[in-house]
């Protein structure tokens, strides 16, 4: 089957999915539960009659990490609530910085010492896979927590440390991706950090000086068709411009400008009646982005990857709760002072539930290399991560919350 075979039946799953969301609501699942389901299904239908899905792992790298990934990050930039995040500041910064780097390490040596098998998974291995499950996406479960009345600022606190933790978590695995194509006898922690340090304050750079040139172009477009040109446009040429030119961080260089511009907007949409249409083609853009690398998800599972790495699965979705559990204590302790920023038992359950891990994480576990001889492991355990988040964390919220409700 030729790839454009592929992208149809993609396309008839996303037609299908459509049809099926109601019961997503129904049952209180998140959509991309059912995209991933759907995909899964079909292609196991496809293979079933004896046809190729034309899916191929190797060629989903530049697909995922220049097509639809500066879309995912620019996004979530562009349209964070600029005035709420100044408020939630000190607990999206701790939650998204240093806290992340805790919970990564600290996932990355469970994985390790529950894989325990030094040769075929070495650290370097384990460190790659926590820092992909180290971005969180609240998105499925943001919505639903609004709905039905849970607090803004957790919402606020989910919705920015994810936009942060997404960008660190993306240039550290670029960082030790290229450690772990490395020979061994070349890896230093000391180069590693430095160069982290480079590419990151790189794409910051870019990514200011590109959201400034790009704010004062937006000025000169008054209607809404331009305006989306415009922030798509420079979307992909800050992205484009930091990783291919300037050899630094593109994802930082997207946030930066996405923020840039949002800020830009700030009052242009505080005195709009409605939601301006370029916050709705952003939307309606990732919307299809992320539908399509949720039904690649359930296209490339496959069910010998429970039979080899159920073991494995466990072990990651056990070393992800667990340092999660410790980021969110360790963060209730800091911001215990802040009367305005506390964090009580129950808004720490709700933010246990609410760290989903989803496209971010699939877009960079669909970019791996197959050269790495423990590619497939990882992406076992980040599958069955995902699938644990969107198939058992997501639908205990709405009980969380009715519990909560009634017993304030």
């Amino acid at each position: 089957m030729s790839l454009s075979t592929g992208m149809l039946s993609l396309a008839l799953a996303l037609l299908v999915a459509m049809l099926l969301r109601p019961l997503s609501e129904k049952w209180h699942l998140p959509f991309a539960a059912v995209l991933i389901a759907l995909g899964f299904v079909a292609s196991e239908v496809i293979v079933a009659a004896g046809f190729d899905t034309g899916i191929r792992f190797d060629a989903f790298h530049d697909l995922i990490f220049y097509v639809l990934l500066p879309l995912l990050i620019f996004q979530a930039a562009f349209t964070l609530d600029m005035v709420a995040f100044r408020q939630h500041w000190l607990g999206v910064l701790l939650l998204a910085l240093p806290l992340m780097l805790l919970a990564m390490f600290l996932s990355g040596w469970l994985i390790f010492v529950g894989i325990a098998h030094p040769t075929g998974f070495p650290f370097i291995a384990a460190l790659l896979t926590a820092v992909l499950l180290a971005a969180t996406d609240p998105a499925a479960v943001v919505g639903m927590m609004r709905d039905l009345g849970a607090p803004k600022r957790l919402c606020v606190l989910l919705e920015g440390e994810s936009l942060l933790n997404d960008a660190m978590a993306i240039v550290g695995f670029s960082v030790i991706l290229q450690l772990a194509l490395m020979p061994a006898a070349l890896f230093s922690a000391a180069d590693a950090a430095i160069q982290f340090f480079l590419v990151f304050v790189g794409g910051i750079g870019c990514g200011a000086v590109i959201g400034v040139l790009a704010s004062l172009i937006l000025k000169r477009f008054a209607d809404s068709v331009s305006q989306a040109v415009v922030t798509l446009s420079v979307a992909y040429l800050s992205f484009l411009l930091a990783e291919k030119v300037l050899a630094v961080s593109g994802v930082m260089a997207v946030l930066i400008t996405g923020l840039i511009l949002s800020y830009s907007l700030q009052q242009p949409r505080q005195q709009a009646s409605q939601p301006l249409f370029v916050d709705e083609f952003w939307a309606f853009t990732v919307f299809v982005a992320e539908a399509l690398m949720f039904l690649i998800m359930g296209v490339t599972i496959t069910l010998s990857m429970f039979d080899h790495n159920w073991l494995a699965m466990l072990i990651a979705i056990a070393a992800v709760i667990l340092a999660r559990i410790v980021m969110l204590m360790s963060a209730a302790a800091l911001l215990w002072p802040s009367k305005t920023q506390r964090l009580s038992v129950a808004d720490q359950q709700l933010m246990l539930l609410g760290g989903l891990r989803g496209a971010v994480t699939l877009a960079l576990v669909l970019s791996l290399p197959t050269e790495l001889d423990y590619w497939w492991t990882i992406q076992s355990m980040v599958y069955g991560v995902v699938l644990f988040t969107f198939f058992v964390q997501a639908p205990l919220m709405p009980r969380l919350l009715q519990k909560r409700k009634s017993s304030s």
